[in-house]
């Protein structure tokens, strides 16, 4: 009994795995935790930390030991010049410099790594909606191909099973031989449309696993039904992510115009040393000394480049603008139609499901009379072709309407 028990539980929780493996939640995890470009685009993130505190390092004292060592020797009058060059030197100093900078002008470049990490971020975000959407259509489309295979499947089993009442009904000469025939070939016109079927979604669901970075050539027999939820309430597109790149490249046009003020300001370093340096001319063992200094600088003139610079970020602000103009349309119109089509794939299926209905029914009134010889073949097959019409019909309306709200979907962040 313990042995049974343990059957059932091993059972269930299998069961219970391979639902969970087999949804889109899945598929689009399995995505993101192998998809190359998010994990570089987080490394960027990362590395503009560093450059973060690299920038904030190299503003800080710089301390550098240097040591060197000459000796030219002059033989029988032979050699360099010795008031040109030294005969022999030796020096190892310790030297240090600082340089000055404002703290609008640091904060002015720590604001610039700010702002391309901010723009990685949000490029990642983009990239995760896009990988989602790629996984969601490709996954809606393996769904509609299992769909299509078990509705293909259901109807060449319908139709073996009416095969063997048909066969004997013309032996029996209720129905002659050309009927029979006739209603063979349409068997085996359904046979060979289940393995087309067949083989477009072991197709579909290879590449969904592609995109998700799966090795796995595995055909699997269920899909869960992806229920995605249409938004309903789109929020303005100047707080999505799409829009919140334009208005990051204004701020780094504004920070590139400001650190462009700064290089045009006054630098001042300051510098100090202090070891051993001497030319072994005198007493040597008194070369033992320090030195400090600053250096200044300021521009006075640069040909004009200044402006030319300016004019240059107006025309990146220009285009900017432009850009984001032709999006506000575009985005705007997109969800409109998106909408559109949905509210009509929605009024569309009620429709086919009468029909599906009323399709079935005649397929069961004709199987009946078939036993007693009543029914023409050509109207069961065409009743059968009339169910097979609207029942793909409706599996492209549904999946289609999927599709759309996939599409929806995606500019909802």
């Amino acid at each position: 009994m313990k042995w049974l028990f343990g059957v059932i539980i091993g059972a269930f929780t299998c069961s219970v795995s391979f639902a969970q493996t087999n949804t889109l939640d899945h598929y689009i995890e399995l995505a993101k935790s192998n998809s190359p470009l998010l994990k570089d685009l987080r490394n960027q993130v990362a590395s503009n930390q560093l450059d973060s505190l690299r920038l904030r390092a190299g503003y800080k004292p710089q301390v550098n030991a240097t040591s060197a060592g000459l000796y030219a020797p002059i033989i029988n009058g032979w050699g360099y010049s010795e008031p040109i060059f030294n005969e022999h030197t030796l020096n190892g100093v310790v030297a240090a410099s600082q340089s000055i900078v404002s703290k609008g002008n640091l904060n002015t470049q720590l604001y610039a790594i700010t702002l391309q990490s901010a723009s990685t971020n949000n490029q990642m975000k983009i990239s995760e909606q896009d990988l989602k959407k790629a996984i969601t259509t490709q996954y809606i489309a393996a769904y509609g191909d299992l769909q299509q295979l078990k509705f293909s499947r259901e109807v060449v089993e319908l139709l073996t099973t009416e095969e063997e009442v048909f066969k004997k009904l013309t032996q029996n000469n209720v129905y002659h031989q050309s009927d029979y025939l006739t209603f063979l070939v349409t068997l085996k016109q359904q046979e060979l449309q289940l393995l087309q079927a067949r083989q477009q979604f072991k197709n579909d669901y290879a590449t969904l696993n592609y995109l998700a970075g799966v090795a796995d050539t595995t055909m699997v027999d269920s899909l869960v039904y992806p229920s995605i939820q249409r938004a309903i309430i789109i929020p303005d597109y100047k707080n999505s992510i799409f829009f919140n790149q334009y208005k990051l490249d204004s701020l780094k046009i504004v920070n590139s115009r400001q650190q462009l003020d700064y290089t045009y300001k006054p630098k001042v370093n300051i510098f100090a040393d202090g070891g051993y340096n001497s030319d072994f001319m005198g007493q040597a063992w008194k070369n033992f000394g320090a030195s400090f200094g600053f250096n200044f600088s300021i521009p006075l003139y640069d040909g004009g480049q200044k402006k030319l610079q300016y004019k240059k970020f107006s025309l990146e602000e220009e285009t900017r603008e432009n850009y984001k103009a032709f999006f506000d349309v575009q985005y705007k119109q997109q969800i409109a139609q998106l909408n559109q089509q949905i509210n009509e794939n929605e009024k569309l299926l009620p429709q086919i499901n009468d029909q599906i209905k009323y399709s079935k029914t005649l397929i069961k009134v004709d199987t009946k009379l078939l036993e007693t010889g009543d029914v023409k073949i050509s109207d069961l097959i065409l009743a059968i072709n009339n169910y097979l019409t609207v029942k793909n019909l409706e599996t492209q309306t549904i999946i289609s309407k999927l599709q759309l709200i996939n599409q929806l979907n995606y500019w909802n962040k």
